[in-house]
């Protein structure tokens, strides 16, 4: 089922549950548009929502965002890339992102500290 524009809830489903994508919350999915809008480049989500199950699988963190639909994982391998991705997701009003070598992890956590850029 396509959510926005340039999203589908398919992109976002745990891989160990078909489906699972419509449970991300609308409120992040429409963000999320926005700051793709802003790049203007391509988000290809590796992790969208999380079964408690896939969470553990990942050795994600217990309280997770991901579990919660607030969160997504976006592919990045290009430094310019980076940098567009981390600007617009600033610009649309992310303020907890985390940047790994191989993507961008985004989530609208309100349990967990905000205005926050990490690194892995």
């Amino acid at each position: 089922m396509k959510l926005t524009e340039n999203f589908s809830t398919w992109e976002f489903d745990s891989p160990d549950r078909p489906f699972s994508g419509i449970n991300m919350r609308i409120e992040f999915i429409f963000k999320l548009q926005e700051a793709r809008r802003i790049a203007n480049i391509p988000f290809l989500i590796t992790s969208g929502y999380r079964t408690k199950e896939h969470n553990e699988k990942v050795e994600g963190v217990k309280n997770s965002a991901h579990m919660v639909g607030k969160a997504a994982d976006i592919a990045c391998h290009i430094s310019v890339n980076r940098f567009r991705i981390v600007t617009a997701l600033l610009a649309a009003g992310f303020t907890r992102i985390g940047i790994y070598p191989t993507y961008i992890h985004v989530d609208d956590s309100q349990n967990k500290p905000s205005r926050t850029i990490f690194l892995k």
